[in-house]
């Protein structure tokens, strides 16, 4: 429950944000658009914090209302009023409770997921190909910008592996969820005995890195080209267009392979950035180990969080123990909607009773 000074001070702070936007003289131009941002992002917040003092001080008049004893018909009527208001009350202290807690600096942003064949030969490949579909139709749902950046093929179809970038706005709050190891369980159509196998897929979701986040050294990283081979290794033109970037420092091995090495550079770019900036996330997470207690998924790509189970049409998250029987529609993306908001929803949960419990 959030405490009736919280309250006040949040709404202090917005009445601040409000009064200084008007004097824009005041500030330098970084110290206004950040000064923006704060005010815009406690929009939502004081909206509810607003609607709380108002049902509080409803309560309040009801109450009084009805020990004043001067109109019984009246007392009855704000009887009945004051049970709804006081049901009402505990959802909208929740929802405060909600939008306050510590927020992921990088859920906002865009996002690069990258699927990788796992255990299990040709049919991980398939399986890493029917991932990356689903994720392009969620991403399509909610109406975000799906770009395959860099893709390995399997010869059978499918992909060995597999880039892509997923622009728009709180992408990664949501995907983030997705980072770990996706088993599927299901008869390959090669297998005539009718068994069934179980494969495995790898997902990483890195939030997108800005300049100012990582600052790569030209001294760090060594920039090579090549022909750009297509699937089972034949030349798909004849000049050195793909990039293949190099962090020294790390070890870290990108590479681009479209027609354009300028576009194929950027690209790489970009994910080598990505991919530094998650790497210093990881490092600041495992510095906080408590912090992993109040997160439903901690990001490891070995963890084994999800399983497609094709014969009984089932999807099983083994963090949050929650089964759908909606195959066909998770794969479509639509039912992907539903698991994530649970994800969500729970992660919420372990992180309002740890701050309850004064761990947050």
């Amino acid at each position: 429950m959030i405490s009736e000074e919280r309250i006040i001070q949040l709404l202090d702070r917005y009445d601040y944000l409000a009064h200084a936007l008007g004097t824009p003289d005041e500030f330098s131009n970084e110290e206004f658009v950040k000064l923006s941002k704060e005010y815009s992002d406690l929009g939502p917040v004081v909206d509810i914090a607003n609607e709380v003092q108002s049902n509080k001080q409803e309560v309040l008049d009801l109450q009084e209302m009805i020990e004043s004893g001067d109109d019984a018909e009246m007392a009855e009527l704000a009887s009945l009023e004051l049970e709804d208001l006081k049901d009402k009350l505990p959802d909208l202290e929740k929802r405060l409770s909600i939008e306050l807690l510590p927020k992921d600096a990088a859920d906002e942003r865009s996002a690069i997921i990258e699927v990788r064949a796992g255990t299990g030969g040709d049919e991980a490949a398939l399986f890493a190909g029917d991932l990356l579909r689903m994720y392009e139709k969620y991403a399509s749902s909610q109406g975000w910008k799906f770009e395959i950046m860099e893709a390995s093929a399997a010869d059978v179809g499918g992909f060995k592996e597999v880039s892509a970038s997923v622009s728009g706005k709180g992408v990664f709050a949501k995907l983030k969820f997705e980072s770990g190891v996706h088993r599927v369980q299901r008869v390959p159509e090669t297998e005539s005995g009718g068994r069934i196998h179980t494969s495995a897929a790898t997902v990483a979701v890195m939030p997108e890195a800005e300049d100012v986040d990582i600052d790569i050294r030209q001294e760090d990283i060594r920039i090579d080209t090549m022909r750009a081979s297509g699937a089972g290794g034949q030349h798909v033109n004849t000049t050195d267009s793909a990039v293949r970037i190099t962090h020294l420092p790390t070890g870290i091995v990108v590479t681009s392979s479209e027609k354009s090495q300028h576009q194929n550079r950027d690209r790489a770019m970009k994910v080598l950035r990505a991919r530094l900036y998650e790497a210093e996330r990881e490092r600041i997470v495992n510095e906080r180990a408590e912090d992993r207690k109040s997160q439903v998924g901690s990001g490891d790509r070995s963890e084994r969080i999800r399983t497609y189970n094709f014969p009984q049409g089932r999807v099983t998250d083994h963090r949050i123990n929650l089964t759908l029987h909606k195959l066909d529609q998770i794969l479509a993306g639509e039912g992907l909607i539903e698991m994530i908001g649970a994800l969500i929803t729970e992660d919420q949960a372990l992180k309002l009773s740890q701050m309850e419990s004064g761990g947050l």
